[in-house]
């Protein structure tokens, strides 16, 4: 038995209230399903909270969080900082099992997820711990996260932000008349070229990053491309965002987002709408696959990105 399958294996199990299951479509995620009365409780008890309750109010995200954590396991918080931080594994998906389909419920439950784990960065493109946006049939924006009908590359999250992003949370809000797009995903340990990339003279070399206008940040931060956590290599990369100086820069990047993509590891997932995806940020690169072309696309999604607690 490889050493994933053995650490997928020791968590992977029944706890009261919630079951730990091994990914359907990737091996080294875990899928979690609530047991369905646990998830129409929970949205019992927090049917008078709103998202502006918790925007104005933040213990309340820590509020929530206590309520999905007192319906089951006591074990919850301490499963998903496992999972997040096993670097074997290091991701999941849940979702709310169509308990409910009302957007700020989502909200909630995404909220109650990540503070079990840790805290949100603000996020300076919406100006609230979280984000919500919608692709389109049609963009003018300045990025590519609302183009759909392009390959959105692999990337890390926090890259043009001076401040840590330990994880990433992304939670399908709405989708309609949408065929393809699916979240594209890979783990840097399964990165065939991982070793040529990161004993380049450039790997530590740090990089300028600079946000678009629409990201609402000014400052340039300076990054190295890998560095290390417990011995083990971490990246933090977007080809948007980062500006070289020289030729040769220019020519190590555009060579590593070109191995990224077409690494024969990459998994490209399917998440149905009131589903999350969370995943630590420092080993795990995610993107999207392009839509078919569609007048009537919508899709909307919800982002939370942030620290681990210190406790």
């Amino acid at each position: 038995m490889s050493k994933i399958a053995e650490d997928l294996t020791k968590i992977a199990r029944k706890y009261e209230g919630f079951e730990v299951k091994p990914h359907p479509q990737s091996k080294r995620l875990y899928h979690i399903e609530f047991d369905q009365g646990v998830l129409e409780a929970f949205f019992e008890k927090t049917k008078d909270i709103i998202p502006q309750n918790l925007e104005y109010v933040p213990y309340m995200r820590f509020i929530v969080a206590d309520y999905l954590k007192q319906l089951v396991d006591p074990e919850l918080a301490n499963v998903l900082r496992t999972i997040l931080h096993d670097r074997n594994t290091g991701g999941f998906t849940v979702g709310v099992q169509a308990a409910t389909n009302s957007t700020d419920d989502y909200v909630v439950f995404s909220t109650a997820i990540t503070h079990l784990v840790g805290i949100p960065n603000f996020d300076a493109m919406s100006g609230k711990y979280y984000a919500r946006f919608t692709v389109k049939h049609t963009d003018n924006s300045d990025s590519y996260l609302r183009q759909a009908y392009r390959l959105f590359t692999l990337h890390t999250d926090g890259t043009f932000v001076d401040e840590p992003t330990d994880w990433l949370l992304m939670m399908k809000m709405a989708e309609e008349n949408a065929v393809g797009g699916e979240s594209r995903l890979l783990h840097l340990d399964d990165w065939e070229d991982l070793d040529k990339f990161r004993n380049h003279p450039l790997a530590s070399y740090k990089f300028t990053y600079k946000a678009p206008a629409s990201k609402n940040v000014t400052k340039e931060v300076q990054r190295e491309t890998f560095y290390d956590v417990n011995n083990k290599p971490c990246i933090c990369f977007i080809d948007q965002f980062v500006y070289p100086e020289t030729i040769e820069q220019a020519t190590y990047l555009k060579e590593l987002s070109e191995s990224l993509e077409n690494d024969k590891s990459v998994v490209e997932l399917k998440l149905p709408v009131g589903d999350l995806i969370m995943i630590n940020n420092t080993f795990w690169m995610h993107g999207r696959a392009a839509f078919e072309v569609n007048p009537d696309l919508h899709r909307e999604l919800l982002r939370q990105r942030g620290v681990f607690a210190k406790h």
